[in-house]
């Protein structure tokens, strides 16, 4: 048992140091940028912020109009019986804005997006255009890693402040339809309840999930080896060790606010 806990500890710090690496060289690719490919690699990074972004609009829509609809649906019904009718605001900034809004944007990423990164690079990895790039003298972080962690990074950051937006939106038309609050008291509830802190964090989460679900993806899609048989596998193993270091951000970033 002591053996097992020893193995899977190093196993798990030499996984988290490998993405550490891979993130500080997609930043100083960022940084210090080359003076030859910068237009294919911003060809790159526009391709990933559209499929990102613009194409994860119509579903991110949908998911947020949902669940806006259905917190405030429930906290509508159930605060007034407390003597808590006026909370509907802070229940919104608490329950969409702060927690579940970044939280179900990233898993929306990670379906989409996340997996679509890792398959892509782990079918390059098969037919030798990794390597071929390798042999060219072309780096791999410049040119694969880094355009695709800044889309991902960016579109995360506006996925989320979308997400909010049409979510207080679902909620505003429950609360307009079944509690009969007006737009100005509602915008008002919500707006009293929004703090400097609430969007600091939102802004930290979309950045943090960002940039662990494309490093997690990159490095899963490049460590495909010979067969196309480990690009399902990798991919599988990038989606659910994003979901879980999306989790550990989220704790991180959230638990030292209420110690």
């Amino acid at each position: 048992m002591i053996s097992w806990v020893g193995r899977k500890t190093i196993a798990g710090y030499a996984y988290l140091a490998a993405l550490a690496t891979l993130f500080a060289q997609a930043v100083l690719d960022l940084i210090i940028p080359a003076r030859q490919g910068r237009g294919e690699t911003f060809r790159v990074l526009v391709r990933q912020i559209l499929f990102t972004g613009v194409d994860a609009l119509p579903v991110t829509t949908v998911i947020a109009l949902l669940l806006g609809i259905i917190i405030v649906t429930q906290a509508g019904t159930q605060l007034p019986r407390l003597g808590a009718g006026g909370l509907v605001g802070s229940i919104i900034v608490v329950t969409v804005i702060r927690e579940l809004g970044p939280l179900v944007t990233a898993f929306i990423v990670v379906g989409r997006s996340g997996s679509a990164i890792a398959t892509e690079l782990g079918n390059m990895s098969v037919t030798r255009e990794v390597v071929a790039l390798r042999l060219m003298g072309i780096p791999i972080s410049r040119f694969v890693v880094m355009p695709r962690m800044v889309g991902m990074v960016l579109s995360m950051l506006c996925l989320i402040l979308y997400f909010d937006v049409v979510a207080v939106f679902g909620g505003y038309l429950v609360a307009d339809a079944q509690l009969t609050i007006p737009l100005d008291a509602f915008a008002e509830s919500v707006i009293r309840a929004l703090s400097t802190t609430d969007v600091f964090m939102t802004a930290i989460k979309g950045l943090g999930f960002g940039s662990a679900v494309a490093a997690v993806c990159c490095y899963h899609g490049l460590a495909v080896r010979s067969s196309y048989t480990e690009v399902p596998q990798q991919t599988t193993r990038a989606m659910i060790n994003s979901f879980v270091l999306c989790l550990l951000i989220d704790v991180v970033v959230t638990v030292p606010l209420y110690l």
